[in-house]
């Protein structure tokens, strides 16, 4: 009984070595694959590893790089135009941006499957095809070469809000400035959108354009939260020009436009330009320059104040306010005619020639002059509230041209003898004649025909008598 225990506990144990025996062989089997599919793989990619949908096993680093160095050559010709508000301002090679994929970064990432440290688990998953390992490809550029150039386009295009100024002060604006509205560059979305079309060139290596925007920035405080006065904006603008104007003459009409600067008209009143610009005199600034007195051009105070008058008639013109009072000049001044037609003149001689205009708008209005004095022009802004009125001016209709008259010889005792100086120029006459009209809203509130009659003139020569 005993015997047949033990040669039944023989058999088991048998069975139990043969296990383990086959078990071992087994095992070294397996082990010798495996050192050989290490020794195999030593310097290739495991299998399943893929750069973007590329499969890179079996390969080796090199071959990535040699992948990857056909790709850059795709990329060398391309160019990137950037575009701001439709006009091209900036183009840049692939060259110059050194586009080109990562290839040290795409093989490290693909080697390191099955190459680093307790790899096991990736070499079974890898060569048993239980898991893919995908790595998106890297197209590097110069980034620094792009931040410069934003940089740079901000300080260019970029500029900040201003918000509106307006003091008032003894019954005149001494500080007044329209709000200004800023802009700034997107840089940062710019080079987010840059970033992104790069990494497009991988689906899409083709040259491309990207448009730069900005952003407008508001002011806080606009102009009608400036004042109390209700005005809002620039209504109109009156210009001329003043070449041509001796140095003294050139200093009254700057003298004569600071006297208006800063100046309100009220609502529903009617605005003297010879209240408002005061005696004119050597004792008030003015300097001796060539005007008409007497039917002659002769030395006065104050010569060319008529050119500040002009551009104040033509500001209320294009403003469409009601003219109460205007004279023209007595004769065709080359001054006048710089910029303009016939007609387009106001003189001024206290007391018996002024301009007079009314404001019959809704709000105040304020003048701001200003003196070009690389162009020679003089500009006149009014700013108050715009309603719907339509201003119609005709074209000017010029009549009976007469010849100039003979020149004109003066003696000058204050001209060393000999001396010649011209001091006035020939002019032909003329009439000259254009319609104005105002509407608002279907009513007529100004409707007239300004009319003048410019006498022929002579050129005028002051002959130096002085001993």
């Amino acid at each position: 009984m005993v015997a047949k225990k033990a040669k039944k506990h023989n058999f088991y144990f048998e069975i139990f070595l043969g296990g383990v025996l086959v078990f071992v062989v087994v095992g070294i089997g397996a082990y010798v694959q495996y050192q050989k599919l290490i020794k195999y793989y030593e310097k290739r990619i495991f299998p399943n590893v893929y750069l973007d949908t590329v499969n890179f096993g079996g390969k080796t680093p090199s071959d990535i790089e040699k992948y990857f160095s056909l790709k850059n050559q795709e990329l060398l010709p391309l160019k990137i135009e950037v575009v701001y508000e439709q006009t091209p301002i900036a183009t840049f090679s692939a060259q110059k941006l050194k586009i080109n994929y990562a290839v040290k970064e795409m093989q490290s990432k693909a080697f390191s499957i099955g190459h680093t440290k307790n790899n096991l688990s990736q070499i079974v998953s890898s060569v048993l095809h239980l898991q893919d390992f995908r790595f998106p490809t890297t197209i590097n550029y110069d980034q620094s070469l792009i931040q410069d150039f934003v940089d740079t386009t901000q300080q260019k295009y970029s500029y900040p809000a201003k918000n509106a100024l307006f003091k008032f002060q003894s019954g005149k604006v001494i500080e007044f400035r329209k709000e200004v509205k800023g802009l700034k560059i997107n840089s940062e979305a710019f080079l987010k959108e840059f970033d992104n079309l790069i990494f497009s060139l991988k689906v899409n290596p083709t040259s491309r354009k990207i448009n730069l925007t900005s952003t407008v920035i508001k002011p806080e405080i606009t102009l009608d939260k400036a004042n109390d006065f209700g005005i809002v904006e620039e209504i109109a603008t009156g210009k001329s020009n003043y070449s041509h104007s001796i140095a003294e003459r050139v200093h009254n009409v700057i003298l004569a436009a600071s006297k208006f600067d800063g100046i309100l008209i009220p609502k529903n009143k009617v605005f003297s330009f010879n209240d408002t610009v005061g005696d004119i005199s050597s004792t008030t600034g003015y300097k001796p320059a060539y005007i008409i007195k007497a039917g002659k051009t002769v030395l006065g105070d104050g010569g060319g104040v008529c050119q500040v008058s002009t551009t104040l008639f033509r500001a209320a013109l294009n403003a469409g306010l009601p003219i109460v009072e205007r004279y023209a000049h007595a004769y065709r001044v080359g001054y006048y005619e710089n910029d303009s037609k016939p007609g387009f003149d106001a003189t001024v001689f206290s007391p018996t020639a002024d301009l007079k205009i009314e404001n019959n708008t809704s709000a105040y209005i304020l003048i701001q002059t200003e003196i070009d004095k690389n162009n020679n022009l003089l500009y006149f802004h009014l700013y108050g509230k715009k309603d719907n009125r339509k201003i119609t001016i005709s074209p000017v209709t010029v009549y009976d041209v007469e010849p100039a008259l003979p020149d004109v010889h003066q003696d000058d005792p204050t001209l060393p003898k000999g001396t010649i100086k011209q001091v006035d120029f020939a002019a032909t006459g003329a009439k000259a004649t254009f319609n104005y009209e105002v509407m608002l809203n279907g009513n007529i509130l100004t409707q007239r025909k300004f009319f003048s009659n410019y006498r022929p003139w002579a050129a005028v020569y002051l002959v130096g008598t002085k001993e």
